[in-house]
């Protein structure tokens, strides 16, 4: 607990930055673990200004030299062209974001931080620099695999006790039931009962699974996803002694009182399960991803352009996000 956390800065042209200079400022004051921002030391310096935020910003050569948290910002500095242009993305930028994901994670795997908190991107203005992921969680599955195969990513949404895990993440919704295999939702159910122990301490969880079709089939009435594939793996699950029930149809399963029921709520699709978790906690919410060898959490929201540089941006989700990033790492 003595390592301090990564955070990488994201999106410059977003409220990333924002964010991360606006909850250093009150860092006192919000009681915050020792964090070191992988990032761009000038776009930070010209953001604090633009903020009106008096910060100094240190540029450490290793993350764990810390020392000077209390009274300075440490980033470990990414070379790049990194304009300071709130809500206008730069294709000069693009090679600097992916490289303080990049450097976090290595930082994070090598045990010199010990837990990784991500800044929000946009997939858009990467594309030209080689950027070839669905999102940001694939990303960091293959940078975790270390040369080997990726680890299978499992993407949890989380709010105090709400957690929801999509079976199928960045698809077309009218893939989904070709994608949604047994196999698939074995090994996310897996992944989840796992971490839940690992990661959040929890010695027995207890998981609700949505079914894919409206009253999770009806029996086969209503499509016989549910009773071909959803049903037998909740089936193998039990009988290999994981606390899981299903499938169940979800416009009950989410109703905040049987959600509590449940550890966590695993959906088939990405609207499914965040739907529910944003309606009840659209600025708290955390994006925290599973099966991966590091502690990884993100705030739920995207760059918000418009918000980028003006200062009005909320920081409840990286807060959560970082506590929860924090509290995580407490668990290993």
């Amino acid at each position: 607990m003595d390592k301090p956390l990564a955070i990488s800065m994201g999106e410059p042209a977003g409220v990333g930055p924002d964010l991360i200079l606006a909850l250093y400022a009150k860092r006192v004051e919000l009681d915050l673990p020792e964090f070191c921002v992988f990032g761009h030391a000038d776009l930070l310096k010209a953001r604090a200004a633009r903020l009106g935020l008096d910060i100094e910003i240190a540029t450490v050569g290793a993350p764990g030299t810390n020392a000077a948290f209390a009274t300075a910002l440490p980033v470990s500095h990414v070379e790049g062209l990194v304009p300071d242009n709130p809500g206008q993305t730069s294709p000069l930028s693009a090679a600097a974001v992916i490289r303080s994901i990049e450097a976090a994670v290595e930082a994070t795997m090598t045990g010199e931080c010990r837990g990784l908190v991500t800044g929000p991107i946009h997939k858009a203005a990467l594309y030209n620099a080689g950027f070839r992921h669905p999102g940001h969680t694939e990303f960091l599955a293959e940078l975790c695999a270390m040369g080997g195969k990726p680890r299978l990513p499992v993407m949890m949404l989380a709010h105090g006790g709400l957690r929801a895990v999509p079976v199928t993440i960045h698809v077309p919704i009218r893939a989904v039931p070709d994608l949604l295999t047994k196999q698939l939702i074995v090994d996310t159910i897996k992944v989840l009962a796992h971490d839940l122990k690992q990661r959040f301490g929890i010695a027995n969880p207890q998981i609700g699974v949505a079914g894919l079709n409206p009253h999770a089939g009806e029996g086969g009435a209503i499509g016989r996803e549910d009773l071909e594939i959803v049903g037998p793996a909740v089936a193998q699950l039990q009988f290999e002694g994981i606390g899981v029930e299903g499938p169940l149809p979800a416009d009950t399963l989410f109703y905040p009182a049987h959600w509590a029921r449940y550890d966590a709520v695993v959906a088939m699709y990405h609207d499914q399960a965040l739907i529910p978790i944003k309606t009840v906690a659209f600025e708290e919410a955390v994006n925290v991803t599973l099966g991966l060898p590091i502690v990884r959490t993100s705030p739920d929201h995207g760059t918000a352009f418009d918000l980028a540089g003006t200062g009005r941006a909320s920081y409840a989700s990286f807060l959560a996000a970082i506590r929860m990033a924090d509290a995580m790492t407490a668990n290993q």
